[in-house]
């Protein structure tokens, strides 16, 4: 059986939709989910439901019961009272349903960074999360993606008003990217497979070696309309987060995380595409998801 963690997430439920088109081949699947109502009814009658948090341990002792693989995401949170603390509260439960329940394999969405990055906020209590889980000595992948193109689609209201595209990078220096659907491709695929073993890092990057000067120019000609690039420094996104309600814990971590990118370059110009696990293009992603939603 393979458990679904975050079925209602934009990662999670391009997982479990593949999943459920893989079919038998799949074998029954389970999701851990705290409103069973979020999911659309195709889908509830397909799955199997456990109800509640993937961060309450008698609920991951429940959903891991029976299951020899999982898909795993902690949940981003601008709420939380410690980044770390956040983490940890999601990979414990994990843990120990591992050890107790027998799970054989997990497949997790971490990051870009490991051995380089240092204080960078979510990325480094994401890298620690992963070492917590492989500690218990369960078969792991890593799904490790740089900077993900959704996170534009946030911007979609800013882009059609506006035409002005904000983004807490320099830019002149190139940002790697990558797709959700291509994290999800790679999830499902490993979930499919039950002849892996071992712990190893996927890295998931995008064909692209583009500055953010240079997305603003992509975004423009695939929007037909001008659209030029903001910079945001550290401090003033972690001034616009705290407006937005986001705790100070959070919204500090959200700044390490970019002077760590600006200063580390984990995400920037040396890290080799990868397209076998992320054959998505930039221009192929406005043109399919932004373009709609900024039109739409």
């Amino acid at each position: 059986m393979i458990l679904v963690t975050t079925p209602t997430g934009r990662i999670g439920g391009q997982v479990l939709a593949s999943l459920l088109d893989a079919g038998d081949a799949a074998g029954p699947l389970r999701v851990v989910v705290r409103d069973p109502a979020r999911l659309p009814s195709r889908i509830r009658d397909r799955v199997e439901t456990v109800t509640g948090s993937h961060a309450d341990p008698d609920v991951m002792a429940k959903a891991c019961a029976g299951a020899d693989r999982v898909f795993w995401l902690v949940p981003p949170s601008l709420t939380a009272d410690s980044v770390e603390g956040h983490f940890r509260a999601f990979t414990r439960p994990l843990a120990d349903a591992i050890t107790t329940q027998g799970v054989e394999r997990v497949v997790a969405v971490s990051t870009l960074g490991r051995g380089v990055a240092r204080h960078a906020g979510q990325i480094s209590a994401s890298l620690a999360a992963d070492d917590e889980v492989r500690a218990t000595g369960v078969h792991h992948r890593a799904l490790c993606p740089p900077y993900l193109m959704e996170n534009l689609l946030a911007q979609a209201s800013a882009l059609r008003d506006g035409g002005e595209l904000a983004m807490a990078a320099p830019g002149d220096r190139v940002l790697r990217t990558c797709a959700t659907r291509d994290i999800a491709a790679t999830a499902a695929r490993l979930l499919l497979d039950r002849t892996w073993t071992g712990q190893a890092d996927v890295p998931l990057v995008g064909p692209d070696d583009l500055t953010p000067n240079d997305m603003a120019r992509v975004v423009s000609e695939v929007l037909g309309r001008p659209v030029r690039f903001r910079p945001v420094d550290a401090e003033d996104q972690k001034a616009a987060l705290l407006r937005h309600g986001a705790t100070e814990a959070a919204a500090q971590g959200l700044a390490d995380m970019t002077r760590a990118l600006d200063g580390q370059g984990f995400y920037g110009a040396g890290v080799p595409a990868t397209p076998d696990t992320a054959p998505t293009g930039f221009r192929r992603w406005c043109e399919e998801v932004l373009k709609p939603a900024v039109l739409g």
